[in-house]
């Protein structure tokens, strides 16, 4: 399945209700943390290349 930025985003969504839930286990949570800081990440990089994008058009 090819990532995209909605789904990334979706997906980190539902990471982030789970990872509020105050019954969820330990093991659990830091499998979680790390997943939403790769959706984080992936995220980031694809604004930023919207960003030059945009701005390499404009000039």
């Amino acid at each position: 399945m090819e990532m995209t930025y909605d789904k990334a985003f979706s997906e980190l969504r539902d990471l982030v209700e789970q990872i509020e839930d105050r019954n969820i286990q330990l093991d659990t949570l830091t499998a979680k943390v790390k997943r939403a800081n790769e959706l984080i990440t992936y995220c980031e990089q694809k604004l930023r290349g919207i960003e030059l994008d945009i701005r390499s058009a404009s000039e």
